[in-house]
């Protein structure tokens, strides 16, 4: 398979550096042990995978290619967030039962041997601890997992008031997974950004400050007051400021200050392509909770390439600064470079202070 992966960067443009070619092998390695033409001492199922480094480093790219091209028909891709959200409907059914995650996980993968997560990452300690009884069960289901972070697994559930508890779930992670790091020096999203969009992400804007003119140069009519709507979603009310077919338009402060969760973004990406974000303040002047709920709300859009359109008090690197910051937040930046009118004077980068 390798030469697929030298013959897909010279397609793109590129020529895989150091660290991409060792990934690239690996991964290699792991497709001739699926597609059955690499025989197995013992008949042990093919030890998986764990890729991490900075953004824009290929680390997406690599592990689609890998996917795409291996010749296996049992295998699944996922987003984390969205696994999960399908695992705690399915968990609920049988939540009386006393190997509940087994059975929950059984009925989700079904007759899956590849497992492969998207952008796999932890920072709520509950979570956590779900998610260490869903990854021994994956594993002594004979499921292989290959996994894109930014974080390696020692660095996943950073905060050091819970991280202790994570440390058995970074070692059954460590005991499954080979850990790769690609972290060659080209940041190939940020180089992207000069290019025509490629996605419906990219279609979108970053809009600062947001007059009227603005919104309307932009294509969007400013929402009138009779527009407020009340959307029900998992059985409670959020407040749009409009809702046009297919386009939701949410206020900052009344979306991220409440206790929405990447569960709830899911849900109304499932029903609106077209997302408008007004209000979006200097980070460092809100709450830590609203920053991270605003960064998982950015990787949901990115992932379900969702439109955006951003209104922001300021230019990013003024937003995304401060010290109440996720600690996603450099994947949050690199993201929403990608909108038009994001890389204004002074807002090539997000800045973090400590």
């Amino acid at each position: 398979m390798f030469e697929k992966f030298e013959r897909a960067a010279e397609e793109a443009g590129f020529v895989l550096d150091a660290s991409q070619t060792a990934a690239a092998e690996r991964l290699s390695v792991l497709a001739a042990e699926l597609s059955g033409r690499r025989r197995f001492f013992g008949g042990k199922q093919p030890r998986g995978i764990y890729v991490w480094g900075p953004v824009g480093r290929g680390k997406s790219w690599l592990t689609g290619v890998f996917y795409e091209a291996l010749p296996v028909r049992n295998k699944r891709r996922v987003h984390f967030h969205e696994f999960f959200r399908e695992f705690h409907a399915v968990y609920a059914r049988h939540r009386k039962e006393r190997n509940a995650c087994d059975l929950a996980v059984a009925e989700l993968l079904s007759d899956c041997r590849l497992l492969f997560f998207d952008e796999f990452h932890v920072h709520d300690p509950g979570d956590a601890m779900m998610m260490g009884r869903v990854l021994t069960s994956l594993f002594d289901q004979k499921v292989t997992l290959v996994t894109t972070s930014n974080y390696p697994p020692d660095g996943l559930l950073p905060n050091p008031v819970y991280h202790h508890m994570f440390e058995p779930t970074i070692k059954l992670l460590e005991g499954n997974l080979d850990v790769l790091e690609v972290a060659g020096p080209q940041d190939y999203r940020a180089e992207s950004t000069a290019g025509a969009a490629r996605s419906q992400f990219q279609r979108g804007a970053y809009i600062w400050p947001g007059t009227e003119q603005q919104l309307r140069d932009a294509g969007l009519e400013p929402p009138a007051d009779g527009e407020r709507q009340r959307i029900d979603i998992g059985g409670r009310d959020l407040v749009a400021r409009a809702v046009r077919d297919d386009l939701v338009w949410f206020d900052f402060h009344e979306l991220c200050d409440e206790r929405t969760s990447t569960i709830d973004y899911l849900g109304l990406a499932d029903r609106f392509g077209t997302w408008v974000l007004s209000g979006l303040p200097e980070l460092t002047s809100g709450s830590r909770d609203a920053a991270q709920r605003f960064a998982n709300l950015v990787d949901v859009l990115c992932d379900r390439d969702a439109k955006l359109y951003l209104v922001a008090d300021g230019p990013l690197a003024d937003c995304l600064r401060g010290d109440a910051l996720p600690i996603d937040i450099n994947r949050t930046a690199s993201r929403l470079m990608l909108l038009p009118g994001s890389a204004t004077p002074g807002a090539t980068q997000a800045t973090r202070q400590a």
